[in-house]
């Protein structure tokens, strides 16, 4: 036994050691693809407003794709909470400009989760033939996941949404937001793919690339193709449209203690655009429209808010739609769009449907409070049950109140209800000069696009804006002034392909992505039975 067994001394120096070399290996391996996920989510970020970097969300997905491919599952999931952090820590800043940073980080992790996930989907998939387009049906997935989950979901920061300017665009009318995204995605991981092929061996690469080249092209070829669908015609005429934008009296959640301010606020600009009209230094508008808590006094209640409201509306000699906080018959609050007449006062509503929880309303406060007690300052409203089209002096307004405008089916709802012009009341107040006015008129541009609407926005603060059925912006107003638009817009019923295929196009392409995990699956199954 003595004899055969080797000395302490001489097993170590036959065991390998690692070097300062090997460790640093080690290191360089964890870091560069971690630094490098992190740096996609900070691309990401940068292409969307207030910035028009469109173009560097496709090279976020190069990036992406390119750490992703061959990876595990476990290593593609904290790759993509990477990415997320990257992404949502600064895309979502200003929900925690007067709440502080728990609500703010408590949103951008969660939001995380579904990327990490997502991320486990495209490294699951990226070994198969073609990979860049399964992992663009995967990204959708989790995208559409996301918009619905949990408290009926988060859209905010959809691929599609830093897209309201550039190539991809005009896919919003083909396929609405998710083809848009998918175009934005799978390019960007086909430049990736495009990138990885060129380091291959030059005898086995060449046919490989074309078809990596072709992914990347593909989308930006079918966005010229599109194109034709995007127009400024007005099919029905013109209507010449009034946007009030009325400030508030201070930034922030109190912004509204003085409520009786905002609502005068909202009414000397409406006087004051009704004077200029009665000089003839302005056009007469055929419509007006107020924004979001415009008079949070309820006027069914308060004869002194009806009054000013309906002295407002007589002034200008035209309907007025008018946001306001409203107590209905059940004894809670609704946030509701009043569309009011100069000679028959208020008329037909629209109840804001998709609220935003933690601001609207509270969902598991009791749970919430251990953790905050600002969950107290959220509301109670309730939502409302049906779209609705206001028909102001011949026109066709959908109102769709601002959160909703991320959603997809509340604005379909409204343009397939017979809205000829689209307005999106907001009130973006409680965010003071962050960028989240802006990210939400990036919002109303896209949308304006997918359905070959014109999109009014009337905001208590700004920006307010008129926006062309093209999505690019005719007026706009600054941020904490009082100032009116006045604008003849497009009327325009015909609806874009984005339109009459609904979800469609989203449940496709979330089939894509399934497909690509199941052939993964079955493909493994197959290795394992043979």
């Amino acid at each position: 036994m003595t004899a055969t067994t080797a000395p302490t001394d001489a097993s170590e120096q036959t065991a390998p050691q690692p070097g300062p070399e090997s460790r640093a290996e080690r290191i360089r391996r964890r870091l560069i693809p971690a630094a490098a996920a992190v740096l996609a989510g900070v691309l990401l970020y940068l292409s969307f407003a207030p910035r028009e970097l469109w173009w560097l969300a496709p090279f976020a997905f190069a990036v992406l794709g390119f750490v992703l491919h061959g990876r595990r599952p476990k290593s593609g999931f904290g790759l993509g909470l990477l990415m997320g952090l990257g992404y949502f820590l600064p895309l979502l800043s200003w929900t925690g400009v007067d709440v502080g940073p728990l609500p703010w980080l408590a949103l951008a992790v969660a939001e995380t989760l579904f990327l990490g996930l997502t991320g486990l989907g495209i490294a699951f998939v990226s070994r198969l033939p073609v990979w860049p387009v399964w992992a663009g049906g995967v990204w959708i997935a989790g995208e559409a996941a996301r918009a619905r989950f949990p408290f009926e979901g988060f859209p905010w920061g959809k691929v599609a949404f830093s897209q309201p300017d550039g190539l991809f665009l005009p896919l919003a009318a083909l396929g609405g937001t998710p083809l848009l995204g998918f175009a934005v995605v799978l390019c960007g991981f086909g430049l990736a793919d495009v990138g990885r092929r060129l380091k291959a061996d030059p005898r086995a690469r060449d046919r490989a690339l074309v078809t990596s080249a072709a992914l990347t092209l593909t989308p930006v070829l079918a966005g010229a193709a599109a194109l034709p669908l995007v127009s400024n015609k007005a099919e029905h005429g013109t209507a010449t449209v009034a946007v009030i934008q009325g400030n508030v009296p201070r930034m922030g959640l109190d912004f509204n203690a003085q409520r009786r301010a905002v609502l005068d606020h909202h009414v000397k600009e409406t006087l004051r655009l009704a004077a200029e009209v009665k000089a003839g230094k302005a056009k007469q508008p055929d419509l007006v429209l107020w924004p979001e808590n415009s008079s949070d006094i309820d006027p069914y209640a308060n004869p002194d808010a009806y009054a000013v409201i309906d002295k407002a509306a007589k002034a200008i000699k035209a309907p007025v739609s008018v946001g306001a906080v409203v107590t209905a018959k059940d004894g809670k609050p609704r946030n509701r769009q009043i569309l009011w007449d100069p000679k028959t006062g208020p008329g037909a509503t629209y109840d804001k449907r998709h609220l935003q929880p933690f601001g609207e309303y509270m969902p598991y406060r009791d749970f919430f409070r251990v953790f905050s007690s600002d969950v107290d300052r959220a509301g109670i409203f309730q939502p409302g049950t049906k779209p609705a089209v206001f028909d102001m002096a011949g026109t066709g307004i959908g109102p769709v109140t601002c959160y909703e405008a991320a959603f997809d089916s509340v604005v379909r709802d409204q343009v397939q209800e017979g809205a000829q012009i689209l307005s999106v009341p907001s009130n973006n107040a409680t965010f003071e000069r962050s960028q989240m006015t802006y990210q939400q008129l990036a919002i109303d541009r896209v949308r304006a696009v997918e359905h070959g609407r014109a999109v009014l926005v009337p905001v208590t603060s700004g920006v307010s804006a008129v926006i062309r059925p093209d999505g690019s912006i005719a007026q706009r107003t600054g941020m904490f002034t009082a100032e009116s638009l006045v604008a003849d817009v497009p009327r325009r019923s015909s609806l874009t392909p984005a339109t009459r295929l609904g979800v469609w196009p989203e449940v496709i392409l979330v089939l894509v992505g399934a497909a690509g995990i199941g052939w993964v699956i079955a493909r493994r199954r197959a290795e394992a039975a043979g």
